[in-house]
């Protein structure tokens, strides 16, 4: 990657990405990768965004005929995706299912990323409140400058409403002091 950095003349090339149009220094080299597509040529696109010097990233696309701007706006279109992926993952466990059948491996993950959005959907429709944030922030004093919830702020308010709905019935009566400490201890332990 370096000998094709050293050859490359960076050219400026505005792209659309993450909501706004920027301009960027991005060099646009067609070359063979013999140890990942064999004889199949690529295009090899090396951004600066900020670094002083060389490139902050280098793009590999098998669609030579996409200029630089449409392979960087598809990188950045794809961040998205690969952040949901993450938070799916680490916060709702998806992919961790001990299945063996292949059956129950195949429908388990969709299954996950869709409860995962139906969360996520929720908070978006629902149980979105303007503190929450700054509730997140009084808890955690290490997340001075959140300005968004994270998916694990939105299905912690999700445990919470759902705990608290199970103590709300059609015919309210006065919760019971047992009622009241298990609300408690699960409020707590989903803030934890």
């Amino acid at each position: 990657m370096a000998d094709l950095a050293a050859r490359a003349s960076l050219t400026a090339t505005v792209v659309h990405r993450y909501g706004r149009t920027t301009t960027v220094q991005a060099a646009v080299l067609d070359t063979l990768w013999y140890g990942v597509f064999g004889p199949q040529q690529v295009r090899v696109v090396l951004v600066r965004d900020k670094a002083a010097t060389g490139y902050d990233i280098a793009l590999v696309s098998t669609d030579v005929a996409a200029t630089a701007a449409q392979i960087i706006e598809r990188y950045a279109a794809r961040w998205s995706i690969e952040v949901a992926i993450e938070d799916a993952k680490q916060t709702t466990g998806v992919g961790q299912a001990r299945n063996r059948l292949a059956t129950a491996v195949e429908r388990t993950v969709p299954f996950q990323l869709a409860i995962t959005s139906l969360a996520v959907c929720w908070y978006a429709t629902i149980g979105y409140q303007p503190n929450d944030v700054s509730a997140v922030r009084d808890l955690a004093p290490w997340y001075r400058e959140k300005t968004q919830p994270s998916v694990a702020d939105m299905l912690t308010k999700l445990r919470r409403v759902i705990i608290a709905a199970q103590f709300r019935p059609a015919d309210p009566q006065p919760a019971t002091p047992n009622e009241i400490n298990i609300l408690r201890m699960a409020w707590e332990n989903a803030a934890a």
